[in-house]
């Protein structure tokens, strides 16, 4: 619901708080979708006085939140006010559509895997997903086909090479490894969408699309102005499919399966779109906002596990080792990236840095993850217990003595 300019002296004061407690949806979901979440003050303030308070963060909903000492609240209001005066990074002018998109737009999103979810900034603005796409598409093709024949033929180790780099893909070929190198670059994403059953592209272009609906919870609409634009300059990947033919990893039409991947990538989402597409991977493959099942428990585990290894393209490593969570980029601005069974966080920021990646994206979210613990591979000393020490290399390792209590 888009509320109404308050009238009541209340929800008047409401408007006098800073930007940053008012850029906030968030509801809580159940198994049959969404109700109500911390009770609070109802009284909210419109979109247009948000607006009028600050120009640049367009939210289309501001709805009363959980209270202030919310950590997730909180660090998205944190990491949202660091990120306003990052200036690093410019648009993908390769495509000339993803050139013409305002350089300032900024909004992340976080929902939990109960349902939560948390907005601020240009959270509802919509652009194209890109890359970000290449995980769900896998998650179908996981279902459709098993993890092992998605190995055989795609592979699922990360390139060291650019995304659209056709050198990776002949250095594979020579080693006899998997040509593509993994689904998250562009070789592997053409040749997933190829492997994708179906009777004709119709068909196949339904499951796509509605597996995005089913994972984002919502009819997501097509780029038109992308599409074209993408598929008037890409030449660079009909030189990538035409070498998938020949090495007989694209075993269908090539037109039609870099047509398809075209389409995919011209998808358009927000980063709260995002977010629940990532908090559904965290959910173990069921979306928290909607109670929908959209794939397995162990799909959505693998999906991960591929993202963790090449989400970030060559820079994934380091990505890895300053952020510790699966994430996946795209040229579009967007990057979605997932904590397992806690969270998921959405970003659009179309600033791009060398490698592809949005610069305020990655440092909202790696300040997002640290305010909340940390990621994936966060390890803490017991606060209890001792630990056995082992003088000689090979000899026994005593137990350690248990404190009272244990």
């Amino acid at each position: 619901m888009i509320a109404s300019a308050p009238s009541n002296p209340r929800a008047r004061a409401a408007l006098a708080l800073p930007l940053a407690a008012l850029l906030f949806a968030c509801t809580t979901a159940g198994a049959g979708g969404v109700t109500a979440g911390v009770p609070v003050a109802t009284a909210m303030p419109s979109s247009a006085a948000v607006a009028a308070a600050d120009p640049s963060a367009a939210v289309l909903e501001v709805r009363s939140g959980p209270p202030a000492s919310d950590p997730y609240r909180a660090a998205v209001a944190q990491a949202f006010k660091q990120g306003k005066d990052v200036k690093d990074g410019k648009n993908a002018d390769y495509i000339p559509a993803l050139a013409k998109v305002d350089a300032h737009l900024y909004g992340i999103a976080l929902v939990t895997a109960s349902g939560a979810i948390y907005e601020i900034g240009n959270s509802r603005s919509e652009f194209s997903i890109q890359s970000v796409s290449k995980p769900f598409t896998l998650a179908r093709l996981i279902e459709a086909v098993g993890l092992d024949s998605v190995r055989k033929r795609i592979g699922a180790n990360a390139t060291g090479q650019k995304f659209n780099s056709i050198l990776a893909v002949e250095l594979n070929q020579s080693q006899k490894r998997p040509p593509p190198g993994n689904p998250l670059v562009n070789a592997g994403a053409i040749a997933t969408v190829d492997m994708i059953p179906a009777k004709n592209a119709t068909e196949k272009w339904d499951v796509i699309s509605g597996l995005y609906n089913a994972f984002a919870g919502r009819q997501l609409s097509l780029n038109q102005e992308v599409y074209r634009s993408e598929s008037e300059t890409n030449a660079h990947n009909r030189a990538i499919v035409a070498l998938l033919q020949d090495y007989e990893v694209v075993k269908g039409d090539p037109a039609e399966a870099l047509d398809l991947y075209t389409r995919q990538c011209s998808v358009n989402v927000s980063a709260r779109d995002l977010a629940i597409m990532g908090a559904t991977l965290a959910n173990g493959g069921r979306n928290p906002v909607t109670g929908q099942t959209v794939v397995s428990p162990a799909t959505a585990s693998q999906v991960l596990a591929v993202m963790a290894t090449a989400g970030l393209y060559e820079t994934t490593g380091d990505w890895l080792v300053t952020t510790g969570v699966p994430a996946k980029s795209g040229v579009g601005g967007g990057i979605v990236a997932v904590l397992p069974g806690r969270y998921a966080i959405g970003t659009f920021a179309p600033p791009l840095d060398d490698a592809g990646n949005s610069v305020r994206g990655q440092k909202a979210i790696e300040a997002i993850v640290q305010a909340l613990g940390g990621g994936v591979f966060s390890s803490r000393a017991s606060a209890r217990g001792t630990t056995a020490q082992v003088s000689t290399p090979g000899a026994p390792v005593a137990a350690a003595a248990a404190q009272k209590g244990n």
